[in-house]
């Protein structure tokens, strides 16, 4: 059983090192020195874990950051927080309510002045496309894996196997692609009618508007009188009284609405890159192994692909990863086992 001081130890070291790489990557000075005395705390924290752990005899090793912070850091440098909040939330990271690049309604922070509202909008995405082109992988790498082992289960001729799962590849990254196209071509329909309806209401009657703002306001904890003036103070302005509207009344932002053929394409090229992992070994002719070289290639990235998906949830990546492994083994196995039963009816 692992040492309830040198895990918490470690968890505050873990949070320690990634507050200070936020840090070192935050260009706005109120940021920064949020997210280094944050650091600061948790060095704090982790020195009082150490000190416990001192009074029962353990001494602390040298800390070294684990392969997942490492890579959570990496996903900082290269993404910014801003776009993998749910990653850093699931490693004790607090603070990212600073981060207001995506909402729902009534969860971001009340603005002060017209200048805020501006800031606190800034950024256009978080950590949602890359939970998405981990999942289009992983339901191309189940879906085209199953195919081959079911067909090979009933047949043993290399080509048809081959075949088969190039054509399931294909039929399966279009559905997919034309499937994200159609509901988000649907969302974004739907949204931008509803902001036309919020524009029509703002041209029609803006003391009504700016009065429904001001209740936003004020439930948020803001004076009337305060709430009242910058809520005419954002409705005086028509394209940023809409704009604020939008966020605050619907829940929306209007630069996330979402591209729906980013969308296709996105999901097509995900499922695909998962896909053509089980197809490999035939693609490139292992003869008799290539069954064998299959299984193996898919257990492998059926395992990388749950010990990445473990960095939205905050669990250790060997278990992300094993159960991903057992989940995907039981239905290749399960479709493996009905191939082989239809074969032996059909001979």
């Amino acid at each position: 059983m692992k040492n309830p001081y040198l895990a918490g130890w470690l968890e505050e070291k873990h949070s320690a090192y990634l507050y200070q790489v936020i840090a070192s990557k935050e260009p706005q000075a109120n940021r920064q020195s949020l997210f280094s005395q944050l650091g600061d705390e948790a060095v704090k924290q982790a020195g009082l874990w150490e000190e416990e752990a001192r009074k029962t005899g353990l001494q602390m090793p040298t800390y070294r950051p684990s392969v997942r912070v490492r890579i959570v850091a990496l996903l900082i440098r290269f993404f910014g927080p801003c776009r993998i909040k749910s990653i850093l939330a699931a490693t004790k990271i607090r603070g990212l309510s600073v981060y207001s690049c995506k909402r729902s309604p009534g969860s971001h922070p009340l603005p002060v002045n017209v200048e805020e509202v501006g800031a606190s909008h800034q950024g256009v995405s978080n950590s949602g496309g890359l939970r998405a082109a981990v999942f289009g992988v992983n339901d191309g790498l189940v879906s085209v894996a199953c195919l081959v082992l079911g067909v090979a289960g009933a047949a043993t001729d290399q080509q048809i196997i081959l075949l088969t799962g190039v054509a399931g590849l294909m039929a399966g990254a279009f559905s997919m692609a034309a499937g994200e196209y159609v509901s988000m071509r649907s969302q974004r329909e739907m949204f931008e009618h509803q902001i036309h309806l919020e524009r029509e209401e703002l041209a029609q009657y803006p003391e009504e508007e700016a009065h429904e703002l001001m209740l936003i306001y004020m439930a948020r904890g803001m004076q009337a009188e305060e709430a009242k003036a910058l809520a005419a103070r954002m409705i005086a302005d028509p394209e940023l009284g809409l704009d604020t509207l939008t966020r605050e009344e619907l829940g929306l932002n209007p630069e996330e609405l979402g591209s729906p053929w980013v969308a296709a394409i996105s999901s097509f090229l995900s499922f695909m890159v998962g896909g053509l992992i089980p197809l490999l070994p035939y693609i490139f002719g292992h003869g008799p192994n290539a069954l064998l070289v299959t299984i193996l290639l898919t257990g492998a990235s059926l395992f990388s692909v749950g010990a990445v998906l473990s960095l939205f949830s905050g669990r250790s990546p060997w278990y992300g990863g094993m159960r991903m492994l057992l989940i995907g083994a039981a239905a290749g196995g399960l479709t493996y086992l009905i191939g082989a039963l239809v074969g032996v009816s059909l001979a």
